[in-house]
């Protein structure tokens, strides 16, 4: 295990915290599940098989070359990546993960469903590869591609006028709560995070206005 980490180098302050945070995001369970997805459909167990990946560095280890990613993308999209380079010098397994993210960008996926190389290559953000292949599932789904299944389904985009409706009536809301459609001044407003004082004529006022229940 030692050795798994050893490229990682000391992290300090601030990079110490990001990594941590990192780690916390990351879930071993979905890791699994995602990968046993791609076992599934490439119709070949990976090495470590999904379902005995230790933890997010044996996750990172199977996809850190590219390949499997390239293969998967091939698998869904044929053509997707012409060629996949088997070497093992950097540069071209950081070209097979650009190729693959290139891939799932001309497949449909959002700038915000995919991640840095260095996310992967480096260990850095191993979540987001996690939440990638989710993505990847999803949107496999809302295309109707007929192999195997992972994650939710991804909507269709046809709700800009919910949205438009949604938005107006938040600002409406809003207009009526602060008064601003009817001229009312803010001087009854209470600042935000201040204490309210309660004066005793409010309370017999409030009492005034409730209705007799004896």
């Amino acid at each position: 295990e030692r050795c798994t980490m050893a490229f990682h180098g000391p992290s300090y302050g601030l990079s110490r915290e990001l990594h941590i945070k990192s780690q916390s995001k990351f879930s071993l369970e979905r890791a699994r599940e995602c990968m046993s997805w791609v076992e599934d459909v490439l119709g070949k167990k990976l090495d470590p098989e999904s379902q005995n990946i230790k933890d997010q560095y044996e996750f990172a280890s199977i996809l850190k070359n590219g390949v499997v990613l390239c293969e998967l993308i091939n698998c869904i999209q044929p053509g997707s990546v012409k060629k996949v380079n088997t070497m093992n010098a950097p540069f071209k397994q950081r070209e097979n993960i650009e190729m693959y993210l290139k891939g799932c960008i001309n497949y449909g996926l959002k700038e915000q469903d995919l991640f840095q190389v260095n996310d992967l290559y480096e260990n850095k953000n191993l979540y987001m590869i996690v939440d990638n292949l989710y993505s990847l599932g999803g949107t496999t789904q809302k295309k109707g591609w007929n192999g195997p299944v992972l994650g939710v389904k991804v909507a269709s985009e046809n709700k800009r006028n919910f949205d438009q409706d949604v938005l107006k009536a938040g600002q409406s809301v809003i207009g009526l709560q602060y008064g601003s459609n009817k001229g009312a001044s803010q001087a009854g407003m209470t600042p935000y995070g201040a204490t309210r004082q309660i004066r005793p004529e409010d309370i017999a006022t409030s009492r005034a206005c409730e209705p007799d229940r004896t």
